[in-house]
């Protein structure tokens, strides 16, 4: 059984050399191909000088180099950091600074885009050029460039370390309630435990070929690469333009299994599926957000001979619950029980158990705990913690994962989503900070004061609204287009208003609670 993220593709090479392991548009790579490729990546990193642990940063959309950097840093006994190829040039260079990232690797366009955000990046060593485009002059004289495909330099391999499962392997960057994101430690046992244990409950095999659609930042996006390899299964990269692309690509490649995010699942319920897309799609997974019982139904309708599994994930430890297809149609409003290698608790604040029907917070203990966030003990000590009374007769206390997230159990053991704890927005399959919003917001000089809030919204799980103080005369479209230039588009303020204040509570802070309730119905409203 392999124990490290490059085993899995290593094995398949052995035992199915010549099967399909990835596609993008007309290239096809089988599993011996793909090993090649990342044995290449992983010696051109040692060259770099990689040492065991270090960061290295792929800034990349969905091609296949995405793919060969990720699994060559793990051989190469680096840390891989996906970086989410919709977030803004000094977005990039916080998370690059934040984790000490040593080697980037990015396109020659994307390189000129993050250019001079790179130049303080004061840890940064190496950036590797996927293709042959033009490199900017102007880069720091302490980074080393390099292009994907030259030639070795030296003449002597570099030896691979020795690496073992609970190694780090990956640092993910998540949102939370305030600041800026936070880098989750992944280690090698993580994320194998989280690819067998969902490919078991999908009855994943070497006959299905998986759509990989959502970003390889998403734990959940990630996640298709290493499942699929797990069981000797194909991926197709997809970057899609309209959701009717993905129907498109579905068909096209006879697509089996398909995850994705609440807009996109409300997007694709409206569409015309023709007969070949539904005959081939076996499953689809939801997570990111609960699926809207009403999208359930439309789909159910036009894939009657699809499996749903309907499911609950946090970055903290990857995959947490998921409903059976059999169970959909009877609670469709479900996150379901504990996926396999995992035990979900719901809990008091004391640690007690909750009784059948009492909200508590979900917590999860299991193999799947990451190591906590990067370089945040503070905040890593909140959601990292023992279960108060569990075995004090062992020394060493496990760990597990406090959610931040309001559940129920009913009686026969299905779980339910209540609410977060915190303020974090959740929107588009994606977590967003309000304060990071709102940072963006204040440095622009544009406005006195600022709310970000996430809003129930029918499409979107949650929209973000804007509330703003001015400081100067401007309008809505002013500051809507100052934000569209500092901000991906999924951290767009669906709605700006401008207000005379902003209520704080009695201990001065902004009083999110009572504007959120204030502005509840404000989307229901605008699509009445």
């Amino acid at each position: 059984m392999p124990e490290l993220l490059d085993d899995l593709i290593h094995r398949q090479a052995h035992l199915t050399p010549t099967a399909c392991a990835l596609i993008h548009k007309d290239n096809v790579l089988n599993y011996v191909e793909l090993a090649s490729h990342i044995d290449q990546s992983s010696q051109k990193l040692l060259e770099l000088g990689i040492l065991p642990g270090e960061r290295v940063a792929i800034y990349l959309p969905k091609v296949p180099e995405t793919v060969f950097a990720l699994f060559g840093a793990s051989k190469a006994g680096g840390v891989f950091v996906p970086v989410n190829p919709l977030l803004k040039p000094q977005q990039v260079a916080y998370i690059l600074k934040d984790c000490n990232v040593r080697i980037l690797i990015t396109s020659s366009d994307r390189l000129r885009l993050v250019s001079e955000a790179l130049k303080d990046c004061h840890d940064l060593r190496s950036v590797v050029v996927i293709d042959e485009g033009k490199i900017p002059d102007d880069l720091l004289s302490t980074v080393t460039l390099a292009r994907w495909y030259s030639a070795p330099q030296q003449q002597r391999t570099p030896e691979h370390p020795r690496r073992i499962d609970t190694d780090m392997a990956a640092i993910l960057y998540t949102s939370g309630s305030t600041g800026n994101p936070k880098g989750v430690v992944l280690t090698h046992r993580n994320m194998m435990t989280g690819a067998f244990s969902v490919a078991s409950y999908l009855k994943n095999s070497a006959d299905d070929r998986l759509l990989a659609v959502l970003p390889f930042s998403f734990d959940y996006g990630l996640s298709q690469l290493t499942t699929a390899f797990s069981v000797g299964a194909s991926v197709v990269l997809m970057d899609y333009l309209l959701p009717r692309d993905v129907i498109r690509a579905i068909t096209r490649f006879k697509i089996t299994g398909l995850a994705a995010v609440p807009p996109l699942w409300n997007q694709l319920a409206e569409l015309e599926w023709p007969a070949e897309a539904a005959d081939s799609l076996r499953y689809l997974t939801n997570s990111g957000g609960a699926m809207p019982i009403a999208t359930t139904r439309k789909l159910s309708n036009v894939l009657p001979t699809t499996d749903f599994y309907l499911m609950y994930g946090l970055t903290e430890a990857f995959r947490s619950t998921y409903l059976p297809p059999e169970q959909v149609a009877i609670r469709p409003d479900s996150m379901g029980k504990a996926i396999p290698n995992a035990e979900i608790l719901v809990l008091r604040e004391d640690g007690s158990e909750c009784a059948p029907g009492e909200p508590g917070e979900l917590v999860h203990r299991g193999s799947l705990v990451s190591l906590g966030y990067w370089n945040d003990a503070a905040k890593t000590a909140v959601h990292f913690k023992p279960i108060p009374g569990r075995h004090p007769e062992i020394p060493l206390t496990e760990i597990a994962v406090w959610s931040g997230d309001q559940v129920r159990k009913d009686d026969e053991g299905y779980l339910y989503f209540i609410s977060r704890k915190d303020e974090m927005i959740k929107t588009s399959g994606y977590r967003v900070s309000p304060t990071e919003i709102e940072e963006v917001l204040y440095s622009s000089g544009l406005i006195k004061e600022v709310a970000a809030l996430g809003i129930t919204h029918p499409l979107l799980g949650q929209a973000i609204l804007l509330l703003a103080i001015k400081s100067k005369d401007i309008s809505e479209t002013e500051l809507l287009r100052y934000c569209q230039k500092e901000l991906p588009n999924f951290m767009l303020p669906k709605q700006i208003l401008f207000v005379d204040m902003l209520p704080r509570n009695q201990n001065g802070k902004l009083d999110r609670k009572n504007l959120a309730t204030e502005y509840k119905d404000i989307f229901q409203e605008s699509t009445s």
